[in-house]
């Protein structure tokens, strides 16, 4: 029998599935897309996301990241990562780096998708598959954690996410979040002539509209455009739990807030290893507890900027407040990475 079978290979299965091969455990990825799969994301991965991919053995080529960049029209704020680096990488070149390291540790890949779940006391089958163990990682809007009956209702408008590369040589060693009345920008330097430009919104207006809105940037990128507009949304997903038996989510699947403090790959590597450390220790229930803890300091530090972003009185005290206070803005860029 199969000991782990994951549903989902993006770097959040992928990640779980190479963890649980190197504990010596049987894993097996249904993924119906062919490597390397694109999103819409922003493509920085924070110090401890880079750390976590260190000790996978996932050798990826990317940007150093010094820090985050916070600004406005007339103000800025910016603090350097105190432990490590952060890495700007393209989504593909990430993908592509994870499964190679799955094939390696003899993760097996299987194209196809997973449908309905049959669990009992001891396995769990889907996609015409048995194992001891199901991780659904299969993002954002998981048909799985649907099936499961795991969805909340959404509370207030949704937020969406669009990005696009560019053919320019980065002017900066940080992550930049451009922040208007209507949202944010953020530039990820991904490559030595390449940039990702992601902007968040509660608009559903097109990429160009929305980064009409930060004139600044768009006269800093000059280059031609190197991708086109990708989009995610809606971001928010609440989730009833994140343990159903003999399934455990991981990653998007396991409820997101928003894009706002760039962490989502650092969150889906720890929580990926969290739910194989829980069914390694056969305590599967105590991943639910383990989640919560990881991602405590995120949701707490993002939903109160978006609160605080929510309306645009509120939204224009933000940098000038970081820029006032720069331990405190410090501080909180410490807390993420």
């Amino acid at each position: 029998m199969i000991d782990v079978l994951v549903a989902g290979g993006g770097p959040a299965g992928l990640a779980t599935a190479i963890r649980a091969a190197l504990a010596g455990l049987e894993s097996v990825v249904v993924e119906p897309r062919d490597a390397p799969v694109d999103k819409a994301c922003g493509e920085g991965v924070m110090p401890t996301g880079v750390a976590a991919l260190r000790a996978l053995g996932v050798g990826v080529q990317g940007r150093e990241l010094q820090g985050i960049r916070y600004l406005d029209r007339e103000h800025r704020a910016e603090a350097r990562f105190r432990e490590g680096t952060g890495l700007g990488v393209r989504r593909t070149v990430l993908h592509t780096a994870l499964h190679r390291r799955a094939r390696e540790v003899g993760v097996r890949i299987i194209d196809g998708r997973i449908g309905g779940v049959r669990q009992d006391a001891h396995s769990v089958t889907a996609g015409g598959l048995t194992a001891r163990w199901l991780i659904a990682a299969d993002g954002l809007h998981s048909p799985l954690r649907r099936r499961l009956g795991l969805d909340l209702p959404a509370r207030g408008p949704g937020r969406y996410g669009l990005r696009r590369h560019y053919q320019c040589t980065p002017w900066t060693d940080l992550v930049e979040v451009h922040w208007s009345r209507n949202g944010e920008a953020y530039v990820t330097p991904v490559g030595h002539d390449l940039v990702g430009v992601a902007v968040l919104s509660h608009s559903r207006q097109g990429y160009d509209a929305h980064l009409a809105g930060f004139p600044a940037l768009s006269a800093a990128l000059r280059g031609p455009y190197a991708s086109t507009v990708r989009g995610a949304g809606p971001l928010r997903q609440r989730v009833r739990r994140r343990v159903a038996g003999r399934v455990l989510l991981v990653g998007d699947a396991a409820g997101y807030v928003d894009a706002l403090t760039g962490e989502g790959i650092a969150l889906a590597l720890a929580t990926a290893g969290a739910a194989v450390r829980c069914l390694l220790a056969g305590q599967p229930q105590d991943y639910e507890r383990a989640w919560t803890a990881l991602t405590r300091r995120h949701r707490l530090l993002t939903g109160a900027l978006l609160t605080a972003s929510r309306t645009p009185g509120t939204a224009r005290l933000i940098v000038p407040a970081a820029a006032r206070m720069p331990s405190v803005f410090a501080a909180a860029v410490h807390a993420l990475q």
